[in-house]
C-alpha cells in the first residue's frame, strides 16, 4: 500500500474538511482579538460639558474637533443631570467647569472600565492644560477594589458563556449530533434550563461573596447569569440540530471569535475599531458584560435593552431546536420503520 493509500485510510474526507474548519476558526480567532484589541484608542465617546451657556457652546466645539475624534460632546443642564446620565449610561463622563476658578471638575465612571475612564482624564487634562486650567477627577460609580480594571464583570460572563456551549455540545453529541426527535430535544432543552440555573447562581457566589470581585444585587446577578448560560446553550443546539457536529464550529464563531473580543471587556465599547463596535452589543458576551456591569456598579440601569437581546438568543434558539427536531423526525424513515415494526410486533 502507497503512501498516499495509508493517508486516505488514515484521514477521512470528513475528516479533512473538519480539519480545514479548525484551522479558518484559528485564523479567525488571531484576526479577531488582535484586530480589536491591538490599538484601542477612545472615538466618539458620550460626554458632557456642564458651563455657562456661551462658554459651553464653545466648549462643545473645541472638544468635537479634537483630533482623531475621541469625544462626542454634549452640553448638559447641571451637574445634577450629568452625573444621572452617566448613571443611566447615557454617557461616560463629563466635564463641570468652573466660572470664576480655574480648577474644572470631570466625572467619570470607573465601573464602566477603568481604561476609559483613564483615557478621558488624560484627554481632558491635556484639554484644560491648553488653556492653563486644571482638572480634579471625581468617580461617581468607582470600580470596586478587588475589581482589577473593571474585568472581572467580563471574565464572569465568559465563563458562563463557556458552561453554556459546552453544556449544549455535550448534551448533543451524547447520542449523535442532531436530535433524533422532538422528546430528546424537549428533555435536553429542560436539561439546559436547569443547568442555567445552577450555573448562574454559581457564578454569582463565587464573584460575591467567595471572591467579593463585584458588588451589586447577588440574586441579579444569577438571574443574568441564567440567561446568558440559556441563551448561549440554546442557541449551540440550534446550530447543531440545524448543521451536525460543524454547529459546535459555528457557536464558537459567534460567541468566542466574534463575541468576547466585541464584548467591551478588555476594553470598553467606545475604544473599540467600528466594526466590533457595532456587532458587540448584539451578542451574548457583550449584552451580558453591559448588564453585569449596570447591575455591579449602575444601579442596576440601562438593561432593559441587554436583556432583550440575550432573550432574543435564548428564544430563537429554543424555537429553532425545537422546529428541526420535530421536522427531522417527520423525515426520518428510520423512525418510520421503528414504528412501523412495533406496530407489526403488537398486532402478532
Amino acid at each position: 500500500m502507497t503512501l498516499v493509500d495509508e493517508v486516505k485510510n488514515a484521514v477521512t474526507p470528513r475528516a479533512a474538511l473538519l480539519v480545514i474548519g479548525v484551522l479558518g476558526l484559528q485564523l479567525l480567532f488571531i484576526a479577531s482579538y488582535v484586530g480589536a484589541l491591538h490599538k484601542p484608542e477612545p472615538t466618539d465617546v458620550a460626554f458632557g460639558v456642564v458651563a455657562p451657556q456661551q462658554m459651553s457652546r464653545q466648549l462643545v466645539a473645541q472638544l468635537d474637533g479634537l483630533p482623531g475624534g475621541p469625544l462626542d460632546p454634549r452640553a448638559v443642564s447641571s451637574v445634577a443631570e450629568a452625573r444621572e446620565q452617566i448613571m443611566n449610561r447615557d454617557i461616560d463622563g463629563a466635564l463641570i467647569v468652573s466660572p470664576e476658578g480655574r480648577t474644572d471638575t470631570l466625572l467619570v465612571a470607573s465601573g464602566g472600565g477603568t481604561v476609559l475612564s483613564g483615557a478621558l482624564e488624560q484627554i481632558l487634562t491635556q484639554v484644560e492644560a491648553s488653556q492653563q486650567r486644571t482638572v480634579r477627577t471625581v468617580d461617581v460609580a468607582p470600580a470596586s477594589p478587588d475589581d482589577f480594571d473593571g474585568l472581572s464583570s467580563f471574565y464572569l460572563v465568559v465563563g458562563w458563556c463557556v458552561g453554556g456551549y459546552l453544556c449544549a455540545s455535550i448534551l448533543a453529541i451524547s447520542a449523535g449530533s442532531k436530535p433524533a426527535n422532538r422528546q430528546r430535544a424537549v428533555i435536553r432543552t429542560g436539561v439546559m434550563a436547569l443547568y442555567s440555573i445552577a450555573g448562574g447562581i454559581g457564578g454569582a457566589i463565587i464573584i460575591g461573596p467567595v471572591l467579593g470581585a463585584l458588588p451589586g444585587s447577588f440574586w441579579g446577578l444569577s438571574g443574568l447569569g441564567a440567561l446568558v448560560v440559556f441563551a448561549v446553550g440554546m442557541t449551540t443546539l440550534a446550530l447543531q440540530a440545524l448543521t451536525g457536529i460543524v454547529g459546535i464550529g459555528l457557536a464558537v464563531l459567534i460567541i468566542v471569535i466574534a463575541g468576547n473580543p466585541s464584548a467591551g471587556g478588555a476594553f470598553p465599547l467606545p475604544m473599540l475599531p467600528d466594526f466590533w463596535r457595532a456587532i458587540g452589543p448584539a451578542l451574548p458576551p457583550g449584552a451580558g458584560t453591559w448588564a453585569a456591569r449596570s447591575i455591579a456598579y449602575f444601579r442596576g440601569n440601562a438593561v432593559t435593552g441587554p436583556l432583550l437581546v440575550l432573550s432574543a438568543w435564548a428564544v430563537a434558539g429554543t424555537a429553532l431546536t425545537l422546529l428541526l427536531s420535530t421536522r427531522r423526525r417527520a423525515a426520518d424513515p428510520a423512525d418510520g420503520a421503528a414504528r412501523s415494526t412495533s406496530t407489526a410486533a403488537d398486532h402478532s
